[in-house]
């Protein structure tokens, strides 16, 4: 978002109005590059060890030197949390050849060939800067998102009409959702939601209180606005989802979930990051786990209010975008890196209560952020 946020500001604020923009199959199929397969995947499973990557914000148009490092990392599993392209047009051809010059990247061209690579779309992707179901085009790119990440023709994820969002599992012996039968015990989950197809539409301050009260804090034009990111059908497969028995689930979601209001998209624009915490509550979900994307920079964001364990929410943003302007967020932990970078989320199940290390490095791997807990500290409810 924040390579044009200048250029969207302007325009939306100057107009002062709104932004244009039960379940076909409780278990989705992944989006993937490629199937996930064990004997692809440059894993350390056999120590019973799991390693997930996960990174944001590509220019299709740009060199990715950050690639090299990710290469040399151990991975279950390649993660594209939105942004992957940088679309912003309603003509699809030029959309189709946008994703084609991602394709030919190196970096990313050598990921697809030896990690397992999963990918949900933010508002570049989608295509149009901060779009949401106003975008005319949005049955078209989903085809051609989809087509790119070769995702299977009978995949739930073609045939539902409000979104892309599914779902995977990562297990000891990588077995895709679709394969059913894993067990929950040494199994990760990973919840894709979509954020974008069936968004409601976001509302500005417009442009005097923009320049008088946000500007200068580094904070965007949006307010609070009435409506859902999500439709009703997606928050059911959500509440699903949440139930499974994998003894964590992370969630990836294209924007943050857990920083403050920052004037930005983000889930604080709507009501549903407490609906999001209900449900968690409600079903008394062990082992949630948040990654985001979308921003430009990289942070941990820590919350645990009115919760009975905390949410960590880790933004991997962007493989090749920066912004200088971070946003004030209450609820960060480690400081921020405003340059390149990419996540990481390793499990090592061989203790009695699994070690759980997350963070991010930079564009030559070197780690920048990290935090070390334990399982337990995110599994306060008993069977």
């Amino acid at each position: 978002m924040n390579n044009i946020r200048r250029l969207a500001t302007k325009t939306l604020l100057v107009s002062s109005c709104f932004v244009a923009l039960f379940v076909s199959g409780f278990i989705g199929s992944v989006v993937a590059a490629k199937e996930p397969s064990p004997a692809r995947s440059l894993s350390l499973q056999t120590a019973n060890v799991t390693h997930i990557l996960f990174g944001s914000c590509s220019h299709q148009d740009k060199a990715m030197p950050i690639f090299n490092a990710i290469l040399q990392e151990p991975a279950d599993g390649f993660i594209f949390l939105g942004d992957n392209i940088y679309g912003d047009t309603e003509d699809m051809q030029e959309l189709a050849q946008k994703y084609k010059k991602l394709g030919q990247n190196p970096g990313v061209n050598a990921l697809r060939s030896k990690v397992s690579v999963y990918a949900i779309w933010d508002d570049h992707d989608f295509g149009e800067n901060d779009a949401g179901k106003q975008y005319s085009f949005k049955a078209e790119s989903k085809k051609i998102m989809l087509d790119f990440w070769n995702v299977p023709e009978d995949s739930p994820r073609r045939s539902r009409e409000d979104g892309i969002y599914g779902s995977y599992v990562i297990s000891p012996t990588n077995v895709d959702i679709e394969e059913a039968g894993v067990s929950g015990s040494n199994a990760i989950r990973v919840i894709l939601p979509d954020l974008r197809y069936m968004r409601d539409d976001l509302e500005s301050v417009g442009l005097k209180r923009y320049q008088t009260e946000r500007k200068h804090k580094d904070m965007g034009p949006y307010t609070y606005s009435k409506g859902s990111m999500l439709s009703e059908q997606q928050w059911q497969w959500i509440e699903i989802e949440l139930q499974q028995p994998e003894r964590i689930k992370i969630i990836g979601f294209s924007l943050q979930l857990i920083a403050d209001f920052t004037g930005w998209e983000s889930w604080a624009n709507f009501t549903d990051r407490q609906r999001l915490f209900d449900l968690i509550k409600k079903h008394r979900v062990n082992g949630v786990f948040i990654i985001s994307g979308d921003t430009h920079w990289g942070e941990i964001s820590k919350f645990n209010t009115n919760m009975d364990y905390p949410l960590w929410d880790v933004t991997s943003s962007g493989l090749t975008e920066e912004w200088k302007q971070v946003s004030p967020n209450k609820h960060r932990v480690s400081g921020y890196t405003d340059e390149v970078n990419y996540g990481f989320f390793t499990v090592d199940w061989n203790l009695q209560d699994p070690s759980i290390h997350f963070g991010l490095k930079d564009l030559k791997g070197t780690v920048v952020m990290q935090q070390n807990i334990t399982l337990s500290s995110l599994s306060p409810y008993q069977p």
